[in-house]
């Protein structure tokens, strides 16, 4: 195994010495979007190969959602790597440039971030974006798929190699860890310094945490998606229902969706019934603490101080009262993972301060948490979502995935 995944790293960073041309990036893209639509029935089949062994192991139902490939999905994928290739190529941009009085001139410059490697959990529509955003940016990849996913991810990286095969590019810019040995991971972690410039993990809590723990490479990602709506004292209720009922419920297995309501003390007798027996009536378990529990005439249970950070991922929520935009704020800075954040207000000022004063990596207004998502921003796609305090922040697309370098020239100036 150890050997295996060495000649990966070095098959990855001999790729990474030759560039492709945005003329060639393009068309492999195109050829791999190609491939897909040819191979629709095929992708359906090695998925229904996944999903039925998900099924049989007992796997959690928002896994299985997660697991799942239709023809919507295979749609939306085509859809993003069409986008990527309509976006101008990231590397080689002159961010900006300036000239010295001592005579240089400086040109501030991106590049490759070198090879890059995910490690994720079932979903299999990660590896046709990832593959296609890594290659655009430059970036050999290699992706290691959750077991549970194997049979789809293989097909779709076997798919990108034909691609890249076709235009005459190392095939090794695409790489799948085709072992299922969870020691992978450990090892990729720790012994690949030398191969590897960053690692992206995609999925729970564990291996999240286990990759920040372990890693001795740098990492991009967050640890949870402790998302909040936050009604506040200036809300409109129509619009307050339709935004939370949207972002808790619309899809409760990603990491936008909203886990804790926080609504202002002055709303409950108006907005605490319509609002919750909204999600009530739609699936949706209520928790809240005393004052929630005094207003609301449906089915409730009293919140603990452990659900105030609980990631649910499922048809559940927490709501708490605050006594204002300060308290919600404060909670969100408190128990929050600096991942989605959302104020309902008709007041700008109120808006205003909360965007600023979250410390949240994306931070909206009247805005459902669910647009937590690189192709809802306009990126093409995401290889992920980042809650570090440096950047990058939020979605990580195209333009997140280079780094830069300074070029100085000068007629052979010397320094005093």
């Amino acid at each position: 195994m150890k050997d295996y995944l060495i000649k990966l790293g070095k098959q990855s960073k001999k790729a990474l010495s030759t560039p492709v041309t945005s003329k060639k990036k393009n068309k492999v893209l195109k050829d791999y979007h190609n491939l897909i639509l040819n191979n629709q029935s095929n992708i359906l089949r090695e998925n229904k190969k996944d999903l039925k062994q998900a099924k049989k192991k007992k796997l959690k139902e928002n896994l299985i959602k997660r697991l799942l490939i239709n023809e919507r999905k295979i749609l939306q994928i085509i859809s993003s790597i069409k986008i990527i290739i309509k976006f101008k190529d990231p590397i080689d941009q002159v961010l900006e440039s300036w000239k010295r009085p001592s005579g240089l001139k400086i040109s501030k410059v991106t590049t490759s971030i070198g090879v890059v490697a995910v490690i994720y959990e079932s979903r299999p529509n990660v590896t046709p974006d990832v593959a296609s955003l890594c290659f655009k940016s430059g970036s050999p990849v290699i992706l290691k798929g959750g077991s549970e996913a194997y049979h789809s991810n293989k097909f779709f990286i076997n798919l990108f190699r034909k691609a890249l095969k076709k235009n005459r590019i190392d095939e090794n810019y695409v790489q799948f860890i085709d072992y299922k040995n969870r020691k992978v991971v450990d090892f990729l972690l720790t012994k690949m310094v030398k191969y590897i410039d960053v690692i992206i993990p995609r999925g729970g809590k564990s291996l999240v945490k286990k990759v920040q723990n372990l890693s001795k490479i740098q990492v991009i990602g967050h640890l949870e998606g402790m998302c909040h709506t936050y009604i506040d004292k200036n809300a409109d209720l129509s619009m307050a229902k339709k935004i939370t009922l949207n972002a808790k419920l619309r899809n409760t297995a990603i990491c936008g969706a909203t886990e804790t309501i926080l609504i202002h003390q002055d709303l409950l007798k108006k907005f605490c019934n319509p609002l919750l027996s909204n999600l009530e009536d739609n699936g949706c378990k209520i928790i809240g603490d005393n004052k929630i529990k005094k207003f609301y005439k449906g089915k409730i249970k009293k919140a603990t101080e452990s659900d105030w950070s609980k990631e649910h991922l499922s048809s559940v929520v927490s709501v708490k009262s605050v006594e204002n935009i300060d308290e919600a704020i404060s909670h969100i800075n408190k128990y929050g993972t600096m991942h989605t954040d959302a104020i309902i207000t008709k007041n700008l000022k109120s808006a205003k301060k909360f965007l600023k004063v979250v410390k949240s990596s994306i931070a909206m207004h009247n805005t459902s948490t669910q647009f937590a998502d690189g192709g809802e921003f306009g990126f093409g796609g995401e290889v992920g979502i980042s809650t570090n305090t440096l950047p990058p922040r939020g979605p990580v697309g195209l333009n997140q995935l280079v780094s830069y370098k300074y070029q100085v020239s000068s007629n052979g100036k010397i320094r005093n």
